[in-house]
């Protein structure tokens, strides 16, 4: 089975996109690798993170040398479907995994009985047998293994990671007892495998996805989730290697086409990723039909100008991927008001819009006097969404937490904005300075959620020849003046003006989240 995780993506911030922020960037995004999660109470939407088949972790905007750099976003606890290529092939006859050696023949009744307990719910005396058998009979692979699997099915039932861990300690045990039978090898380190990554012992299911692959070399289902750990890992180099071998032998296989395709885009080489894309979604195989890889091959095409891209953005929110062919953020609260533009009586934060326009001034001479000072502040965007140009960013809070000594540049704007923590505390979004010279042009792109809204202060702008495009309306920036747009919709931005353009960038929570999801959603 395809190894369990989610995905940055993505900070993982703008998520794999969120690379880099977005995408990929990925940055570990989410309160990772706990069973202590928190839960929706009738009063929130719950988070949706449009389906994941499979392991991938992939990153939501544009590609970039970070940005696809994988991380996991999240953890799920839910069965992966098998990787394309697996024994058990799509359409065919499943072939029940031969589990008992000859010592497990002979003890047939009592693992049955113990296994009836596992499976009707009756778990700690599953257990108590399980355990009972491996004492009289050390040498069972087949109790180890029910032992392991009842240990792990505990685990979840308690939210332990404890129990979790001994579970994979168990599962390793039951694979390294002399006469344990292919099947049940392969299964128990498939599974321990999967756990271990589910804890986010990384390395560790690496390790034991290499020893599976060794052992079962003609396997093209655990070579794929071994290209996958690599993935997970941020090796993109290991992961190229696994996937070409795979192709080596299967041409065909639509799981590593996918995701040779979405490693070919990471080094940029858009126009070579699009036939691995577009023919890994097509094969339909399992673990292909992911949000991401319709958003990378879209994002692909739209970059060499193909319009066929929308055709897959709809395609892709047919399948549920999508909120609509314009809004493609991944990480998602359902049943939030969504358009591309906001006024600031829609939002509700009219008094942090008024602040923003009466204090513009100020704002902007801070800004000017770090430029002039510590340009190098300003960092480049590295998130590989200029078709060209330059374009500077100075950060202020990233993730709801403030960055560094940034404000130390600009005291008088931070104490402004800390009056408002639906900027400050906006753990999915950003406020930073933005730099852009002439000549620059910023690809069409989407943010990696819907919960949050993007407010534009213009500071320096210089007419005519900046504007903003946000789904099928443009308009332009005015010094003094805020624009508000939810970026999970797609946007797009020129800069043909004679002079550089500045504007304040303020994320801000989307009004109709609750304080409990506020406080409760993941970082991006």
């Amino acid at each position: 089975m395809v190894l369990q995780t989610i995905h940055f993506l993505v900070s993982k911030a703008r998520l794999c996109p969120a690379p880099s922020s977005l995408l990929l960037l990925l940055v570990l995004l989410m309160s990772l690798f706990s069973f202590q999660t928190t839960r929706a109470t009738p009063s929130t939407r719950p988070e949706v993170r449009r389906p994941l088949p499979g392991c991938q972790v992939l990153c939501q905007v544009a590609p970039t040398k970070a940005s696809m750099k994988l991380f996991p976003v999240s953890v799920l606890m839910e069965e992966a479907e098998p990787a394309a290529g697996a024994e058990e092939e799509s359409g065919a006859k499943k072939k029940k995994p031969k589990l008992l050696n000859k010592l497990d023949k002979s003890i047939k009744a009592e693992i049955d009985g113990a296994e009836k307990l596992r499976k009707k719910g009756q778990l700690d005396e599953a257990l108590r047998a399980f355990e009972a058998l491996v004492r009289r009979y050390p040498q069972s692979p087949r109790a180890r293994y029910g032992q392991a699997q009842t240990e792990d099915d505990l685990a979840e039932k308690r939210r332990s990671n404890e129990l979790l861990q001994r579970a994979i300690s168990s599962y390793r045990d039951a694979a390294e007892l002399p006469d344990a039978t292919p099947d049940l090898l392969r299964a128990a380190l498939r599974r321990r495998a999967e756990r271990q990554q589910f804890l986010g012992r990384m390395r560790g299911s690496l390790a034991t996805l290499e020893r599976l692959t060794q052992i079962f070399p003609e396997d093209i289902g655990l070579k794929n989730d071994l290209g996958v750990a690599h993935l997970l890992l941020g090796d993109n180099k290991g992961a190229k290697q696994v996937y070409e071998q795979v192709l080596a032998v299967a041409p065909g296989n639509g799981f590593a086409k996918v995701h040779y395709g979405f490693i070919l885009k990471s080094e940029n080489k858009i126009a070579e990723s699009i036939p691995y894309l577009r023919e890994g979604l097509e094969s339909g195989e399992p673990g292909t039909d992911d949000g991401r890889f319709y958003f990378h091959l879209g994002d692909a095409l739209q970059r060499v100008g193909d319009e066929s891209a929308y055709r897959w953005y709809e395609l892709g929110h047919r399948r549920g991927h999508f909120a609509s062919v314009w809004q493609r953020s991944l990480y998602n609260v359902d049943g939030l008001k969504a358009q591309p533009w906001w006024t600031p009586q829609e939002t509700g934060y009219t008094d942090l819009v008024k602040t923003l326009e009466r204090n513009w001034r100020t704002i902007r001479d801070e800004a000017l006097a770090v430029m002039d000072r510590r340009t190098a502040s300003f960092v480049p965007e590295e998130e590989n969404l200029r078709e060209k140009g330059e374009w500077g960013q100075y950060t202020l809070w990233q993730q709801g937490k403030k960055v560094g000594n940034a404000c130390q540049g600009v005291p008088r704007t931070c104490a402004l904005l800390e009056r408002y923590p639906e900027a400050t505390g906006c753990k999915r979004g950003q406020v930073k300075f933005s730099v852009m010279q002439p000549g620059t042009h910023v690809w069409p792109h989407t943010g990696p959620t819907n919960c949050r809204l993007r407010l534009h202060l213009g500071l320096v702008v210089p007419r005519p020849g900046c504007r903003i495009r946000c789904t099928n309306q443009t308009r332009e920036w005015e010094e003094g003046r805020v624009l508000i747009f939810d970026d999970s919709f797609e946007h797009e931005v020129w800069q043909d003006a004679n002079g550089y353009r500045l504007i304040l960038i303020v994320d801000v929570w989307h009004p109709e989240l609750t304080p409990y999801q506020r406080q409760t959603l993941s970082p991006i």
